[in-house]
């Protein structure tokens, strides 16, 4: 398979979709600008023309209610938030209509719309710009919600997501645009509701979901060197959750940490905490734990921020307490040379 971005995978679905169907529309604030939505949208209007993939003012309930009108239409809309924040002036929009077009008509028509909304935080974004609402859009009930981690999956889920019935969130980190990985060429899709195993291990199950997969990938393949072996499932889509994976693994871990990319409370860790405390009692051999951000919007400020996210380290240091053991995260610590808010040294921008 070739080796591409997380963005250029973003782009070469959007690019295949294009090709495949032309009632696939691509548009949002920013689509045609000279970054292209951090690279995901870059040629695309010269390639494919500006009746198909094309700009919007400033108006995001309005971009979004004519997404809805155009799927109800026949078309199928990838519409574009370029921050996650900028999205919640429309909530009606995907609420009240998006969500709930199928049910109330009794299946008689479908909402094929996929939202991307570009979430995360870093260099400064801000309480405005940089949050992970990840868990309100999960708990609607007509919505899917998806938050690939590698480049193969962002692809795979997006071109399910457009060729799907039902509209879909699609949430991109924006600390994942610039990692690499291998992709298929061509059209493939990969189905909503299917955890990735990224490790294999006995000892103790890792649920994570978008930045925070990798993160957990750092910290499990650290423990793993000195002697602990951790089985880590990336989510993949949020809603549906795939729990027969998770059962299966907790079942033969008995342990369970989830790793969270959004607010501690209310957020999707609590609902897989209380999915196992509920059906998997039995077999559980410590108290589940959950690792989240904090309650309280992100600061501008460097000096404030510091301590704010959830990083690899935290992540061994948890597991390694859930199994009365000690490890040593300093080479963790150690490998961060950058700014404090900036994930790791495969980050190259564009903001």
């Amino acid at each position: 398979m070739p080796s591409m971005t997380y963005g250029e995978a973003i782009r070469d679905a959007l690019a295949v979709a294009l090709a495949r169907d032309p009632a696939v529309l691509v548009y949002g604030l920013g689509t045609p600008d000279p970054k292209g939505v951090f690279g995901t949208t870059l040629g695309l209007q010269a390639t494919f023309g500006a009746d198909r993939v094309f700009d919007m003012p400033t108006s995001e309930n309005a971009m979004t209610g004519i997404g809805v009108g155009a799927a109800l239409g026949g078309l199928r809309p990838v519409l574009t938030h370029q921050r996650l924040d900028f999205a919640l002036l429309s909530l009606d929009q995907i609420v009240n209509n998006a969500a709930k077009w199928r049910f109330m008509f009794g299946g008689r028509g479908s909402v094929p719309l996929t939202i991307r909304m570009i979430l995360g935080r870093g260099w400064g974004q801000g309480p405005t710009h940089s949050q992970n609402l990840q868990s309100w859009f999960a708990h609607v009930p007509g919505l899917c919600v998806v938050a690939p981690t590698t480049p193969e999956d962002a692809k795979g889920l997006l071109l399910n997501a457009i060729f799907g019935e039902d509209p879909v969130i699609f949430l991109e980190h924006r600390w994942l645009h610039n990692v690499t990985g291998e992709a298929p060429e061509g059209f493939y899709r990969i189905p909503f509701g299917q955890a990735r195993r990224l490790r294999a291990g006995a000892d103790v199950t890792v649920v994570a979901m978008s930045l925070m997969s990798l993160e957990a990938a750092h910290a499990v393949d650290h423990l793993a060197r000195e002697g602990l072996s951790c089985d880590l499932l990336d989510l993949r889509s949020l809603n549906p959750i795939d729990w027969p994976a998770i059962d299966a693994s907790v079942r033969r871990t008995g342990r369970l940490l989830v790793v969270d990319a959004g607010q501690e409370t209310g957020g999707v860790a609590g609902e897989i905490i209380a999915h196992a405390a509920t059906r998997l009692w039995g077999d559980l051999r410590a108290p589940p734990r959950r690792l989240a951000m904090p309650d309280a919007p992100e600061a501008t400020s460097p000096a404030l921020t510091a301590a704010y996210h959830v990083r690899a380290e935290h992540i061994a240091a948890a597991i390694a307490e859930m199994l009365g053991r000690s490890t040593d995260t300093t080479p963790l610590v150690a490998a961060r040379r950058f700014p404090h808010d900036v994930p790791g040294d495969w980050f190259r921008g564009p903001f």
